[in-house]
């Protein structure tokens, strides 16, 4: 191995020559580029069209108070909160698709009821607890009530049926899935407690299955312990208790006094479509392949 000596040592590679511009590489003044910040960009885009509408909203106070007070920009409102809420777990297309039919389930109980000449609100949506419409009165008679309370599972189902005919057309798993939901919910909605449609309607048949009801949302809360499960069934509990402390007064008994081939009615169509969901629950089911 040859060995260097101090002449033939080279320089420290720290030292480096100045480099003299050339005709090769020429010096060019320029300024240093600054990437300008996406989220800065996001930002301005998202909050521009919000500044206008707020000074549109400025300037015509009047016509802005009047939208607010129509009641479809109470349901759409509610709507677009409820999507946002469900599309931060789903997804966007899922979420839309579940509102929708929440929206469809809740257009049956507005239809019997504005039927029965019964004034209703629009549906108003709460998010992860469904969506509520407001009655003006009671119906005349538990009759009539089981009616308007059997009409929104009936709608909804006929909802979730369109769409899983839809899905199995275009061989779409997010159709069938959201079939399989809008049947689940509808039938979840069958469970005899109130404030649930099963509760309303199986009080035509006798008050004192709502105490099935009661044990079978308590067996549900403690197999898959859930907030919505416990606010349904301390809403029950306060709902059965109300009932039953006024079921001597006149007014409570002639109000469950109803015809027994209206009791059988309400039996027949109550079981019959409880069946017809669990059928198409099983129908419907996707395994996962995960």
């Amino acid at each position: 191995m040859s060995s260097l000596t101090p002449q033939q040592e080279p320089e420290s590679r720290y030292e480096l020559d100045p480099v003299e511009p050339h005709d090769d590489y020429p010096f060019r003044d320029y300024e240093p580029i600054h990437p300008r910040s996406r989220w800065r960009e996001l930002g301005k885009k998202f909050w521009v069209p919000i500044a206008g509408l707020g000074y549109l909203i400025f300037k015509f106070k009047a016509v802005a108070l009047a939208i607010f007070k129509l009641k479809i920009f109470a349901t759409s409102a509610t709507m677009l909160v409820s999507i946002a809420a469900y599309a931060w777990i789903w997804g966007w297309r899922f979420a839309v698709g579940f509102v929708l039919l929440l929206l469809v389930h809740e257009l049956g109980h507005v239809v019997e009821l504005r039927r029965q000449g019964i004034p209703a609100s629009a549906p108003l949506f709460i998010p992860f607890l469904g969506a509520v419409v407001g009655m003006k009165q009671m119906p005349h008679d538990v009759w009539r009530e089981a009616r308007v309370a059997l009409a929104g599972p009936i709608l909804g189902t006929l909802g979730a049926a369109a769409v899983w005919a839809a899905g199995e057309a275009l061989d779409s798993q997010l159709l069938v899935a959201l079939a399989f939901t809008g049947f689940f919910l509808n039938l979840f909605n069958l469970v005899p407690v109130s404030p649930l449609d099963g509760g309303r309607a199986i009080a035509a048949l006798h008050p004192a299955l709502w105490v099935v009801g009661l044990a079978m949302l308590l067996g549900l809360a403690i197999l898959w312990p859930n907030p919505i499960i416990f606010i349904i069934l301390l809403l029950g509990v306060m709902d059965v208790w109300q009932r039953w402390r006024n079921r001597h007064r006149p007014q409570a008994e002639g109000y469950y006094s109803i015809a027994p081939w209206q009791r059988v009615v309400v039996g027949v169509t109550y079981l019959g479509l409880a069946g017809l969901l669990a059928l198409a629950m099983s129908a419907t089911h996707i395994e996962r392949t995960f």
